[in-house]
């Protein structure tokens, strides 16, 4: 197969960017997402090292620019500055990132810099040190941020995710927006997507992100233009902030025509959305290491990606929650 032909499908979309899941275990008790916290159920073992790595060389095949680390929560797996060395010095792939809550962040950072770490996502929902344990249910929002200073010395970029909750959005805002007058990362507001877990709560807590787009640009805030590699924020600058806002708006009209991501589930199933309605099983495939037969399989079912989510009607596939293939 030739090196790094594009992956394009039928829609004429082509994918530069793998989220690949290293586990869907989580720490953390958000109520969007795992209110009750991680509930296990009979699985198989997720991707080995060298699992992830026969994923990482196939998709490079396949004109892979980005991989994306991810969960549950990537660092509750200590072997996770391996798969971001093997991630990094795969040819083709020319960024690696994580996603991750940071609890563990200030003991880890280093190492995953020293690994080959470009990108870290850290979730934070809340800058109120009382509402963020509420949310997640750990009162540990210092020791996070210290960890994003950490990775800001060391050059890092850094990516903050909160997802957007009707009840208090103005006040959060008004702190997200004074703490990146001083703070160069990029704030990515999310707007909160329906699940099979999550209805009622979405129900109650939904607030569209093109509300606080339209208050931005009325602001001054500026539109950056995006990168083929990049992921679905639409990002926002401002001359007299350190720090850019993104917003991720997944119901937003025409939100899927820019999809440019597949995902890699923990136990080696390709998710063709975040939405769909089953994994494609490629576990055999890879457990046998062989990333030619791999990557020729995933051009052949790329073909059954759908145009959209279907979101907007309702649809949340096989998605009981976002731990579940990353988010």
């Amino acid at each position: 197969m030739k090196q790094n032909e594009i992956l394009e499908d039928g829609h004429g979309r082509r994918f530069y960017y793998l989220r690949l899941s290293v586990t869907d275990v989580c720490n953390f008790r958000c109520g969007y997402c795992l209110p009750d916290g991680y509930q296990a159920t009979p699985k198989g073992p997720d991707l080995s090292v060298a699992e992830a790595a026969t994923v990482t060389r196939a998709f490079a095949q396949l004109g892979t620019r980005k991989v994306r680390l991810t969960g549950g929560e990537p660092s509750l797996r200590k072997d996770l500055p391996e798969l971001i060395h093997n991630a990094k010095t795969t040819p083709g792939i020319r960024r690696v990132a994580v996603t991750s809550n940071g609890y563990k962040l200030p003991s880890v950072i280093d190492s995953w810099h020293h690994n080959g770490l470009d990108q870290l996502n850290i979730s934070i929902d809340s800058l109120d040190d009382r509402e963020f344990a509420e949310i997640t249910g750990h009162d540990c929002l210092p020791k996070i941020r210290t960890g994003i200073d950490r990775a800001l010395e060391l050059g890092v970029q850094t990516k903050v995710n909160a997802v957007l909750l009707s009840d208090g959005a103005q006040a959060r805002l008004h702190q997200f927006l004074n703490w990146l007058k001083t703070t160069p990362v990029t704030l990515r507001f999310i707007e909160l997507m329906q699940t099979g877990d999550n209805r009622n709560y979405f129900a109650s807590n939904h607030l569209r992100g093109s509300d606080i787009e339209q208050q931005l640009i009325e602001t001054g805030w500026q539109l950056l233009p995006r990168a083929l590699d990049a992921g679905p924020a639409r990002e926002y600058v401002h001359p007299d902030y350190a720090g850019r806002i993104g917003l991720i708006t997944p119901y937003s009209k025409d939100f899927c025509n820019s999809c440019n991501r597949l995902r890699i589930s923990a136990q080696g199933k390709l998710h063709l959305c975040l939405f769909s309605d089953t994994g494609l099983d490629l576990r055999e495939t890879i457990r046998n290491g062989d990333a030619d037969t791999l990557a020729a399989k995933v051009r052949a079912l790329i073909g059954n990606k759908e145009v959209s989510h279907y979101l907007q009607q309702g649809n949340t596939g096989g998605t009981q929650n976002l731990s579940i293939i990353g988010g």
